[in-house]
């Protein structure tokens, strides 16, 4: 697999940021890239859905996600890994206390319930995204549960502090989080296979 100029990597993971065109289906760009990436027809590519509506290439060892918000589209591509992407155009959110009360965990409440103001939005934003992140990666996406899994904030990043057995530990899981483009917000997860 070659890269070029509009990827990024970070260890088993490549990414790239595309713009996405309202109205355009995103598995579209997303078949558009991974087939220049492949050298092979879209038509071509062997991308199916599973059972639970999770994207999958029927190529062994290679792993990939996508997820769009406002004007972008973030897709990564992992190998040897399961791999989740979210991404989150930042924007006010009114109403984030009140959804973290409903899906997050009791310890994650009081951390955001501690956030002044200003960082109170970003904070639950970074918290969504890794939670979907990680739950891309496992298969199940957001239906599994944003209470399954819980993270922490230790200088100033965010760590899987505990999951539902099904997700496997903590430890497995690497987390990434980033500013892929300005006002939007993105977390990559992946664990090895």
């Amino acid at each position: 697999m070659s890269l070029t100029a509009d990827h990024a990597s970070l260890g088993p993971i490549r990414w790239t940021w595309r713009p996405h065109a309202h109205g355009i289906p995103a598995e579209t760009e997303v078949r558009r890239w991974l087939a220049g990436l492949l050298d092979i027809a879209p038509e071509s590519l062997p991308l199916h859905r599973d059972l639970h509506g999770r994207p999958r290439l029927e190529t062994p060892d290679i792993d990939l996600s996508w997820s769009h918000s406002g004007d972008g589209l973030l897709i990564a591509l992992g190998t040897g890994v399961e791999v989740g992407i979210d991404l989150e155009r930042l924007r006010p959110r009114p109403r984030a206390l009140d959804l973290a009360q409903r899906y997050f965990t009791a310890a994650e409440n009081v951390w955001l319930a501690t956030q002044a103001d200003a960082a109170r939005e970003l904070a639950f934003v970074r918290l969504w995204c890794a939670k979907e992140s990680v739950l891309k990666a496992h298969g199940r996406g957001i239906a599994f549960g944003l209470d399954k899994l819980e993270f922490v904030e230790r200088d100033g990043v965010l760590r899987l502090r505990a999951c539902d057995p099904a997700l496997g530990t903590p430890a497995q899981w690497q987390l990434h989080e980033f500013a892929p483009q300005p006002g939007y917000r993105a977390a990559l997860a992946w664990r090895t296979v």
